[in-house]
């Protein structure tokens, strides 16, 4: 009787996962809700943060520049997967996914001490949005680079089921910057006292019954704490990344002297490759950026923004929402 060639694709499938395969998955996807949650942490406070870097404009303007300031970090994430797909390419993954937690972790600890528009001017929004762009540098390389370091460990049936693993990151990462959002605020005001609300010039502002406009304590300075707590995220994810070792695959690769010279080359300098790579970016994957990203993110800012729920309870809904 001739033995079916799918029986050892069932039986692979079919075998639980080894110490080591759940190892690397955890450890990948670890590394990848903490770039998440850094990158997102910019989008779930944009509304305070465009009050802070944009100060001259009115509010709707404000707003305005703070979305593309958060665009700015997407138009550079084709860029990152170039810059480090090609690095992990010739020099491995691990050392690439080290640069890439370095670069968001070290971007997103300077948000939270960047001084704002009152201190710095036209410096502060412009220092902003450089670091947003380096934020989306880091992301582009390491949310390719985890799916393959994933893929490269996978055996050659399951390699669906374990990068599926990996698509999961962008939403725990949002919902990890909400849990921390919603803690620290209501922390800080619980206990500190609201802060008075200034104009362009620096000057008291009042309400048209001449009391003095006040704000909560998070928004004057609070809303710092989260970007500057990624410092505690940041060792643990390089912790986690000095524990892991190169991928198998690559490591073959290297020994038998077959690892790409020239990756970019190779990759797109075909137009049947670099073809498949256009569609798949313009018309797949933006397709689904815009419906991810006008359902879990658009909708937090248009609470906050248009209706006028309160930060607090637009956060608690959102994040309900993500669970």
């Amino acid at each position: 009787m001739t033995a079916n060639p799918l029986d050892s694709v069932d039986i692979n499938r079919a075998r639980p996962m080894t110490r080591e395969e759940r190892k690397v998955i955890l450890a990948s996807s670890a590394g990848t809700i903490f770039e998440w949650y850094d990158f997102y942490l910019y989008g779930s406070l944009a509304a305070i943060i465009g009050a802070q870097f944009f100060t001259p404009f009115p509010e709707s303007t404000r707003n305005v520049f703070a979305l593309l300031a958060f665009a700015a970090g997407f138009l550079v994430r084709p860029l990152g997967a170039l810059v480090f797909g090609s690095l992990g390419d010739l020099v491995g993954r691990k050392y690439t996914f080290l640069m890439t937690i370095l670069i968001m972790g070290i971007s997103t600890f300077l948000v939270g001490l960047l001084p704002s528009y009152y201190s710095w001017g036209v410096a502060a929004p412009i220092l902003l949005i450089v670091l947003r762009m380096l934020q989306g540098l880091a992301l582009g390389g390491e949310y390719g680079g985890a799916v393959v370091y994933v893929a490269e460990h996978a055996p050659i049936n399951r390699r669906g089921y374990y990068t599926a693993f990996i698509q999961t990151t962008a939403t725990l990462g949002l919902l990890l910057s909400l849990l921390v959002i919603l803690s620290v605020q209501g922390f800080v005001n619980a206990n500190y006292p609201d802060q008075p609300i200034l104009d362009a010039a620096g000057q008291a502002m009042f309400n048209a019954d001449g009391s003095p406009a006040m704000m909560t304590a998070f928004h004057a300075w609070g809303w710092r704490i989260p970007f500057l707590g990624s410092a505690f995220l940041l060792a643990i994810s390089l912790y986690i990344r000095l524990q892991m070792n190169e991928s198998p695959a690559f490591s073959k690769m290297k020994q038998e002297g077959a690892q790409s010279k020239a990756p970019l080359r190779e990759a797109f300098g075909q137009w049947k490759n670099a073809r498949i790579a256009l569609i798949a970016l313009f018309g797949l994957t933006a397709g689904m950026a815009v419906v991810w990203y006008s359902g879990q993110f658009y909708a937090m800012f248009f609470l906050q923004n248009v209706v006028r729920v309160d930060s607090f309870t637009t956060n608690v809904l959102v994040a309900w929402s993500l669970i």
